[in-house]
């Protein structure tokens, strides 16, 4: 299998599906990939929009359309299905309407006519259904991009991904796109703000319409931004003006309903678990989902998944102030990213970690002010940003090294990319990937000429293939192992 790059966690429907809404009728995945509601439309960031973003953080063009994902090569790709929350548009800010909607669609990339809906709809799985069916429109639809013939496909199991690869040819390509759900809300809670509107019977009756679908998910991120009376929420919002939003549920535990709501996903009955991924949970919660899975779910292969994360380099949940390595200095010390304790955990449950590439998440304000380049140079920009990635398999892999673990597989991508983030500067799109892949290797060679002989024997491997394994090998496994 030829090695490109998996990518564990991104949207590429999340700006086109925003876009549809404008057009008639609505929610429409155009085929011509000129049009803003095509999840082809190629729109690479232009000099503008890269100064935009460097000065506002906001990520207008898109990341991992699929021409762009075509481009780079990219084969396998684990798509996120979002419901956008309510909850960033909710209150008026500053006693004006229009300020969270400006802000919002600015961070989003949508249309005005897709937040005018987010106010109105009234139901998140309805949204979760949507977005999906705006998916299978264009399944294994051709599409011609640079004298080459794509098409994308929604796959059930690895199965049908080593299929699709091996029966593409050098001009007939099929993408793979695996789907994950983020944010427990889909299933209808959490949609007023400041209250409990779940119903149970509704709740566990749309997990199994979903465990029924064509394509099942293959998991679930059980948080997001605010509180889906399922369990509760990181902290994951700075911005003053949509924070307060958050509070509610905040670092709580889960719920009576998200118990049953866990049992639910997690039962394998007729091959249909749905995995769950622990990013956006509070601590509380994280923790106790860690005693579920010792006690309740012992017998059982369940791995722990990081779709999009980073490490903190503090040592663990109760340690939260403690680091037993200097690489944490470089590291965003929030809660919502991991502490080593639980990446102990990932590793020995044979689960992923997929790192986000976020400049918000991935690096401390020293580390990324460090990294900057004033002076135009493409070749240091990536050689500085690919220190802001390192850095993170290093403190990941000589932590796994310490506790006598193979050290190099548990990392992964899963960008986020086309989510509401601030990308790694010059590292924009999917495309980039393959631009920064030399670096990440130089970054690695000179590590290991200098710490190589401190590793153990089984993790003394070559630069090239630890980078194939963050890039591509680890996911692929992963997906190999789990995706059934």
């Amino acid at each position: 299998m030829k090695k490109s790059y998996i990518d564990l966690h991104c949207h590429p429907a999340l700006k086109p599906f925003g876009k549809s809404f404008k057009y008639s009728p609505t929610k429409q995945n155009n085929l011509n990939s000129g049009r803003k509601n095509s999840i082809w439309h190629y729109s690479p960031p232009n000099f503008v929009e890269r100064q935009f973003n460097k000065i506002l953080t906001l990520t207008k063009f898109t990341q991992t359309d699929l021409t762009a994902l075509a481009k780079a090569n990219c084969n396998v790709v684990v798509i996120a299905l979002y419901p956008f929350e309510k909850h960033f548009l909710k209150d008026k800010m500053l006693g004006v309407k229009f300020l969270p909607d400006l802000l919002v669609n600015l961070a989003a990339g949508v249309s005005q006519k897709r937040i005018d809906n987010l106010r109105n709809h009234n139901s998140y799985f309805q949204d979760l259904k949507d977005e999906y069916d705006f998916y299978k429109q264009l399944d294994n639809f051709a599409q011609i991009i640079d004298g080459v013939t794509y098409t994308y496909r929604l796959v059930n199991n690895y199965t049908e991904i080593s299929t699709n690869i091996t029966t593409s040819t050098s001009d007939r390509k099929i993408i793979s796109l695996v789907p994950t759900i983020e944010g427990g809300h889909a299933f209808e809670t959490g949609l007023d703000k400041d209250k409990d509107t779940a119903n149970e019977t509704t709740v566990l009756n749309n997990i199994d319409t979903v465990k029924n679908w064509e394509h099942k998910p293959f998991f679930l991120t059980l948080a997001h931004h605010f509180y889906n009376e399922i369990c509760g929420h990181a902290r994951s919002i700075s911005i003053g003006l949509i924070k307060k939003n958050q509070n509610r549920g905040l670092n709580t535990d889960i719920t009576d309903l998200g118990f049953k709501v866990i049992d639910k996903l997690l039962d394998n009955s007729d091959n249909k678990r749905i995995l769950i991924d622990i990013k956006h949970m509070s601590t509380a919660a994280r923790k106790t989902y860690y005693k579920l899975l010792e006690t309740t779910y012992a017998n059982e292969n369940i791995p722990i998944i990081v779709s999009h994360g980073a490490a903190n380099g503090r040592r663990s949940i109760v340690e939260w102030d403690v680091s037993d390595s200097k690489q944490s200095q470089y590291f965003t010390q929030d809660d919502i990213n991991i502490y080593d304790s639980e990446i102990l955990r990932i590793a020995k449950s044979k689960g992923i970690f997929g790192l986000q590439l976020d400049e918000r998440r991935i690096a401390s304000k020293k580390a990324i002010a460090s990294s900057r380049i004033y002076w135009p140079s493409k070749k240091r920009r990536y050689r500085n940003k690919a220190d802001l990635i390192w850095r993170q398999i290093r403190h990941i892999a000589e932590l796994l090294d310490k506790n006598g673990l193979f050290c190099w597989e548990t990392i992964a991508i899963g960008s986020d990319f086309d989510g509401i983030v601030n990308p790694i500067k010059g590292l924009w799109t999917a495309e980039n990937l393959k631009d920064i892949k030399p670096y990440l290797i130089e970054k690695a060679e000179d590590y290991l000429k200098k710490y190589k002989s401190n590793l153990q024997p089984q993790n003394q491997i070559s630069a090239s293939e630890i980078i194939d394994r963050v890039l591509f090998i680890n996911a692929n496994e992963f997906l190999k192992t789990y995706f059934k």
